[in-house]
């Protein structure tokens, strides 16, 4: 299947065509399908007819140079990579401080680009660039990196350049803020003056650009010292790493290089189990759900207990907005559970909407059907009789009159006195309307939070559990996940 990726701002757009691994798309089902084989790389300017093509060498060099380039620019120290024209087919020449000139050495030059070059039998193809779609162009890279699913193998190493080398002016600076730069450009920035500074402990939340550029710092503190790190970070280290407050929350580690070094949970039912886990700790947590114009994405790695132990922006908004989600806060704690070593680690998708509304899902979704676990109670005589008890109890404590105009569905379990021990909502509407249905208020009576864990030890019965608009209430033993 030919999958396209597309990065668009307004005055350059990346558009890569490729397809997915046969052997990893037979292994996982993916909600969003993997493009890991290149076949074909365009690059459009604003201001050209013709787009610049060509496949993953030159996609490869292109990314090499904007990259390279944008270092020097800011820095203005020479960085060979940007001008490699022995090994490289793309490289970059400044013209002036608002003026650069991208080159391209292909095989052939579209119509549409003007060749200067008359002594060569395939000309390179030159492109005058403003400072603006300099930076656009640096940031449709880093959209590419920011996308895991689009050629995850691929990775950038940037060398920082001594501080003492550098002769940007403060002009030069301020004279880029206001071209539409984005993520990776303040990164390149940051690294070429050498200016990310040591982890401070500051309570206030960062604001969103020290907070975007507080995402390339990668750092190791003694006590998360076990959590590998990647060998080569992109220029957009899409990671958000908080900053440390005062109640000592372990930095994100990068959460490609965590699972590119341990085994990745993919069993549907303990995919389940941990995906109520975590939607159980970021749900409470999440006490400010106003004032967001987007929803904010996040790559979520969860160990085996349940811990939240890294977590990654998908959008820009994610990246910028990380301050108005309680993700720094649900991390693990270091101090309180054993370092993540080689533990297998599982993925979800976690989304804050703009409604107020949390959506927790596995992120390569289910493989198959999962199954609920832990102990059950078997006995059809022992489920019989707990189903009635089950809808006495239940029926005796729904007062409320129901303002939802769809069935409510969950599954609710019960131990062998008939004691509610774990409920879960099966369909969105169950989830936006269960403060209208009794067992939150039946389930807090028992263990203090409408949000406990469920005891695994325990064999338990299963139910289906509907909750009708017209009042009516309907329970039947439970026959698993449709």
């Amino acid at each position: 299947m030919n999958i396209q990726r597309k990065y668009s701002l307004p005055n350059c757009t990346l558009l890569l065509e490729g397809l997915s691994d046969v052997t990893r798309a037979a292994q996982f089902q993916e909600l969003r399908p993997e493009l890991s084989i290149l076949v074909n790389a365009e690059c459009y300017i604003s201001g050209y007819n013709q787009p610049l093509t060509g496949g993953r060498e030159f996609f490869e060099s292109l990314v090499r140079a904007v990259s390279g380039y944008a270092q020097e620019f800011l820095s203005n120290v020479p960085n060979p990579q940007a001008h490699n024209h022995e090994s490289e087919l793309v490289e970059f020449q400044k013209v002036d401080s608002n003026r650069h000139k991208l080159i391209v050495h292909s095989e052939g030059a579209p119509e549409g680009f003007e060749s200067r070059s008359s002594n060569s039998k395939r000309p390179p193809i030159e492109i005058d660039l403003s400072t603006v779609q300099l930076f656009d162009l640096v940031e449709a890279v880093d959209q590419f990196f920011a996308d895991t699913q689009t050629l995850p193998e691929l990775s950038l190493e940037l060398q920082p350049v001594t501080r003492r080398y550098g002769g940007a002016s403060q002009a030069l600076i301020n004279q880029t803020v206001p071209a539409a730069i984005g993520v990776s450009s303040l990164a390149v920035a940051a690294i070429a003056f050498n200016l990310i500074p040591p982890p401070q402990i500051r309570p206030p939340q960062p604001k969103p650009n020290e907070q975007t550029t507080s995402t390339i710092q990668n750092l190791t503190p003694p006590s998360t010292a076990a959590i590998p790190t990647s060998a080569a970070t992109p220029i957009t280290a899409a990671t958000p790493i908080p900053t440390p407050t005062t109640n000592s929350k372990p930095a994100v580690k990068d959460l490609e290089a965590l699972l590119n070094t341990v085994p990745e949970i993919t069993d549907p039912s303990q995919l389940r189990a941990l995906n109520r886990q975590v939607y159980n700790q970021i749900h409470p947590a999440w006490t400010n759900r106003s004032g967001l114009q987007q929803d904010l994405i996040y790559r979520l790695g969860v160990a085996a207990d349940g811990a939240i132990v890294g977590y990654k922006a998908v959008n820009k908004e994610a990246n910028e907005g990380v301050g108005q989600t309680p993700l720094p806060n649900v991390l693990y704690n270091p101090a309180n559970r054993a370092p993540i070593s080689n533990e297998p680690i599982a993925q979800f998708r976690v989304v804050f909407t703009t409604g107020g509304v949390l959506q927790v899902s596995p992120w390569r979704g289910y493989a198959r059907t999962p199954e609920v676990v832990g102990a059950k109670i078997t006995d059809s005589n022992i489920i019989k009789g707990l189903n009635q008890k089950l809808y006495n109890t239940v029926g005796q404590a729904w007062s409320t009159t129901p303002t939802f105009t769809r069935d409510l569905k969950y599954r609710v379990a019960v131990n062998k006195d008939a004691v509610i021990a774990d409920y879960e909502p099966l369909n969105q509407v169950a989830f936006d309307y269960f403060r209208e249905t009794p067992l939150p208020q039946m389930f807090n009576s028992i263990y203090g939070s409408n949000v406990a864990a469920p005891n695994n030890k325990e064999p338990l019965a299963h139910f289906q559990v509907i909750f009708k608009p017209n009042h009516k209430l309907e329970i039947t033993p439970w026959q698993g996940y449709q």
